[in-house]
């Protein structure tokens, strides 16, 4: 494997200019993990390029660019021992962040729907020394209740709105992150911020707009979603 530090400390610094990474607990999460351990082989040699890669699955899985990381994570404040929760594991790069994170005291539970995507991220984490991250191969809209509640919870893939299954795993306190709204949108997604204040009342803001492939499960885009 080539040796990418310089190539991942020059993202870091572009990212900190453009005000994507804002604490000394982002930077230090991604010159930790290694990008270019979570691409595909054909792929590798691009793994600090601002885009988006395929890794595999049914055609529509990705590993995100590298800046939406610190997109989702800087508003979720991720804090060491915070408990958090993943759906859409993809290529396991985003939970070995979030492990970095929350720390040897935290958890990270990451649900992945396809079986092939699973697999794909289980051996990167694996190989990578985050074979701590509680990867679950299932319908990752309903969340992970076994873990339940969740300080933070972080949905990867766009919402016809915030499953209230995941709403109701949030802890009190909590964070969300997701894409709200169709991938056939011009505009894409709203990347919506939802807060559960200490008397579980929800406050909602949209911060951007991003694109993200459509959440596929129950409280997905299927013909099982129910409004």
């Amino acid at each position: 494997m080539p040796d990418f530090s310089m190539q991942r400390e020059q993202m870091v610094q572009r990212y900190r200019r453009a005000g994507y990474i804002k604490s000394e607990n982002m930077i230090r999460a991604m010159l930790r993990v290694r990008r270019e351990e979570f691409m595909e082989p054909a792929y590798i040699k691009h793994a600090y390029m601002d885009q988006p890669f395929p890794i595999p699955g049914d055609g529509r899985q990705t590993i995100s660019a590298p800046y939406m990381y610190p997109v989702f994570y800087e508003p979720l404040e991720l804090k060491d021992g915070e408990k958090v929760l993943e759906v859409g594991a993809g290529s396991g790069y985003g939970a070995a962040l979030a492990r970095e994170l929350v720390g040897q005291a935290g958890l990270v539970v990451s649900v992945e729907i396809n079986a092939i995507t699973y697999r794909f991220a289980s051996a990167n984490l694996n190989r990578t020394g985050y074979d701590d991250v509680v990867l679950v191969l299932g319908d990752g809209s309903l969340g992970h209740p076994d873990e339940a509640p969740y300080d933070a919870i972080c949905i990867t893939a766009a919402c016809p709105e915030i499953p209230q299954p995941l709403v109701d795993q949030l802890k009190v306190s909590g964070r969300l992150m997701a894409p709200v709204g169709g991938s056939h949108s011009l505009f894409g997604q709203d990347l919506v911020l939802l807060e559960k204040d200490g008397k579980g009342r929800l406050r909602r803001s949209t911060l951007m707009k991003v694109s993200y492939v459509p959440l596929t499960g129950e409280y997905g885009w299927g013909r099982r979603y129910r409004p």
